[in-house]
């Protein structure tokens, strides 16, 4: 059977993104207790329209289609086009066999800027792939904080936190502006650039605002 990606555009990117359904396929979401960090538990793609079946389908379509022998040879066909892309608006690289393609995807398409958030670093076997995609000069790998109040990863070349607001950004990071621009990128790319070592998103949405307050309200 031929792969067939289903790639999306969610209305705040200036681009395509290739995504799995949020949680089912995030594995470092959660601690060793089973509950989830702070970052992911106001996770934006468990609620909203993420719920709607139109929206969930291409996701769970894509957690089988990579698995095609010619998933990756379609991708690159599909971005032919693409000068900017973001792998998982939701969802995480879950398996090392979807990890190395897409790291094949990432070598064969030169001529588009690949963004890819994850969590996988936490696990060992993950980080020489991760290494490799960040070697490339077209791709950055950013990873992701677990933290809400603005913890930062160590040793990471490029991340991302979450802040509670504006004022608590340090002097390292990029703040997102999307806040400013009613959650949409505009003609911001901070997070495929390279020079950016952190990027830094303000806390928003009901869920996460609520975690954000609970948290500052226990370290007062």
């Amino acid at each position: 059977m031929t792969a067939q990606p289903r790639l999306s555009k969610a209305s705040k990117m200036p681009c395509r993104s290739w995504s799995l359904q949020a949680l089912d396929t995030c594995p470092a979401s959660r601690k060793a207790d089973g509950s989830l960090v702070d970052a992911c538990s106001g996770c934006y793609a468990t609620g909203g329209n993420y719920h709607y079946p139109n929206v969930k389908a291409p996701r769970e379509h894509n957690r089988e289609d990579w698995k095609h022998d010619d998933w990756v040879d379609v991708m690159v066909e599909a971005l032919d086009v693409d000068r900017y892309f973001r792998w998982f608006d939701s969802g995480d690289l879950y398996d090392i066999r979807l990890a190395r393609k897409v790291l094949e995807v990432m070598q064969r398409t030169p001529w588009t800027k690949h963004w890819l958030p994850t969590r996988m670093h936490k696990f060992p076997k993950f980080r020489e792939v991760l290494a490799k995609m960040e070697a490339l000069p077209n791709v950055v790998v950013r990873l992701s904080s677990d933290s809400v109040t603005g913890d930062t990863v160590e040793g990471a070349a490029t991340s991302s936190t979450i802040i509670p607001t504006i004022h608590h950004a340090r002097p390292e990071m990029a703040v997102c502006e999307a806040y400013e621009r009613k959650g949409k990128c505009d003609k911001c790319r901070l997070c495929w650039s390279k020079d950016v070592p952190v990027v830094a998103y303000p806390a928003h949405g009901k869920k996460m605002l609520k975690k954000v307050d609970t948290i500052l309200a226990v370290n007062i």
